[in-house]
């Protein structure tokens, strides 16, 4: 297993970490990802470990806390051998006081982060979503709080919008406190915007991408072609309203590409899927989600090779976009484009 700097912090992490989604699955949306227990998430724990998997991401949104409860029963035992990434933010009931990240909401749901998982402290803590309701100055400074106590040893965000990524970064130096390492993103085949701004505010503020959804929810598993609709048992049928959109016909262009390359490769559609993440810009680690333990060895196996510059460039062909303006110009325009080069 290959590791890398989570962007321009200290903390090694592999190039895949395992998503723990399917971990206690209850709701409309979590137990159609998985409705993984305890015994099994060992074994699937067991697996990863063996193949230099470490790093293990949830969330207390993620089944009201039972994604946290069952990951921390699984890892019992053997908390020193692995690196829990888990997130908070999101609504957690209806009450005031049940969402966001005010200092008085954050120190709680930390602390019931820590209960949940069995453990004194989070190796990374991440913002699921911008809070416009709190200051920038709040936020960070209780980050710093919680860092200098122990209980988080580094901060990032997920689904942040860049300009208030960047205003935390210049916050934080301002007051000399921890800056933010790690941003976890969708990013995959069928959706590259974040290569428009995230990707070089990343690269230029040392902000490792963690990537979510590399198979585009679903859609990149090899199941799903032109002349192959959703099959039935999909978690596309139950979940495809709460997914990144995607047109069919780009759909279908990128995973004529995806086929075309495996066929070259001998490797699975998802295994060529992920390792193009591996090799893009500010990528630290890409998480993968498995409902089983079959599922879990083929995404595995998109590490340990890598694809040929002119299947990178197949690839990158069938699912390039324009991106909105203002990138437009910067990519129709010759002048534009000579003053900002793309980053891949």
């Amino acid at each position: 297993m290959e590791y890398r700097q989570l962007g321009g912090s200290g903390l090694r992490v592999p190039v895949l970490a395992l998503g723990t989604g399917t971990f206690g699955g209850t709701g409309p949306l979590f137990s159609a990802w998985g409705q993984t227990d305890t015994a099994e998430a060992r074994r699937l724990i067991d697996v990863c470990l063996d193949a230099g998997v470490t790093l293990f991401d949830t969330a207390d949104v993620y089944s009201d806390g039972a994604s946290e409860e069952v990951l921390g029963a699984a890892i019992e035992g053997r908390r020193d051998a692995v690196l829990l990434s888990t997130k908070t933010g999101l609504p957690m009931g209806d009450g005031p006081q049940d969402w966001g990240v005010s200092r008085a909401r954050l120190i709680r749901a930390v602390e019931a982060s820590l209960r949940r998982l069995g453990t004194d402290r989070i190796d990374l803590l991440q913002l699921h979503a911008y809070d416009a309701s709190t200051p920038t100055e709040e936020l960070m400074a209780t980050l710093d709080a919680l860092i200098a106590a122990g209980k988080v040893r580094y901060a990032g965000v997920s689904n942040y919008p860049g300009w208030q990524l960047m205003k935390a970064q210049a916050i934080a130096d301002r007051h000399g406190w921890p800056r933010l390492v790690a941003h976890q993103v969708y990013y995959s085949l069928i959706g590259r915007a974040y290569e428009a701004d995230l990707m070089p505010l990343g690269r230029d503020q040392g902000v490792g991408a963690l990537v979510w959804s590399p198979l585009g929810w679903g859609r990149l598993t090899g199941r799903i072609g032109r002349d192959r609709p959703v099959p039935a048992g999909s978690r596309l049928h139950d979940t495809e309203q709460f997914a990144p959109p995607v047109e069919p016909e780009h759909l279908y262009r990128v995973v004529d590409a995806l086929e075309a390359v495996a066929a070259e490769t001998g490797r699975s559609v998802p295994q060529v899927a992920i390792n193009w993440l591996l090799q893009r810009p500010t990528v630290s680690s890409v998480i993968i989600g498995a409902r089983n333990e079959a599922q879990l060895r083929d995404n595995l196996g998109a590490v340990g090779w890598a694809l040929t510059p002119a299947q990178i460039a197949a690839l990158d062909a069938a699912s390039d976009v324009l991106p909105p303006y203002p990138h437009t110009p910067y990519r129709q325009q010759e002048g534009f484009a000579r003053l900002n080069p793309p980053l891949v």
